[in-house]
């Protein structure tokens, strides 16, 4: 996609407040964006070469949706906390190591993809936002899930594939927690403490590929509790 097509997708985007310019060959955020700072709710840079974002994108105050997919993205800018109307960030496939703190700033944001980056620690910043509903932190390094988990608003975490062998017991505090997904990572079954297991509100576990048996877990004080919450869910549903 050559210049003209990238102007021409922005003029189109003045016009109907989304800009998709995947696969466009980007090895630079575009300045010609700039002009949209005003009307943009929807931003598409996926299949790019983007090494970073710009501290401009605070300024997009009207974006709904940033999706920045498979790039090559290694740090996000701390002005991405004042996307106050931000309901959707999709960073799939990029070399990030951590979110910025201001992440906790994103009062209205629903959905959160990070999979397959390089971050080693939980996002703590995740944890007070109020509204969100679905985090994909698959296929990253992840080694624990921390007690601040305790307090994340989020009906589904997906862990999978990442080096957790600790899973903090306040994981049963979360209070809209219905899906946990925690296949291949490094945990022992002791993780699966009673406490977790009969008052969490937590009515899928997903993990197989761990250290130890499925048999063993379903022997684990609290399994049954656990059984009714699944089976429950799974009346409402069918």
């Amino acid at each position: 996609m050559g210049n003209s097509n990238v102007t021409q997708h922005i003029e189109t985007a003045e016009k109907t407040g989304a800009c998709q310019l995947c696969k466009a060959g980007l090895k630079e955020f575009p300045n010609d964006l700039n002009r949209l700072t005003k009307n943009l709710r929807t931003l598409d840079l996926s299949d790019n070469k983007l090494p970073g974002i710009p501290p401009s994108i605070g300024s997009f105050t009207l974006l709904k949706n940033l999706v920045l997919n498979r790039n090559k993205l290694e740090i996000i800018p701390d002005e991405l906390g004042n996307l106050k109307k931000l309901e959707c960030l999709s960073l799939d496939g990029n070399c990030l190591t951590r979110l910025p703190d201001s992440l906790s700033k994103l009062s209205n944001l629903r959905t959160l993809n990070v999979s397959e980056n390089k971050i080693t620690h939980f996002p703590q910043s995740l944890t007070t936002l109020k509204n969100l509903d679905a985090v994909n932190l698959s296929r990253n390094k992840i080694t624990e899930i921390p007690d601040a988990v305790g307090t994340c608003q989020a009906i589904e975490l997906n862990l999978n594939q990442n080096q957790i062998s600790r899973l903090s017991e306040s994981i049963s505090q979360c209070p809209r927690l219905k899906v946990l997904r925690l296949e291949e990572n490094c945990l022992d079954v002791s993780a699966f403490t009673p406490k977790v297991l009969k008052e969490s509100k937590i009515a899928l576990f997903s993990i197989e590929g761990n250290v130890f048996d499925m048999k063993t877990f379903h022997n684990l004080e609290g399994y049954e509790e656990y059984m009714e919450r699944y089976t429950e869910t799974k009346k409402k549903f069918n």
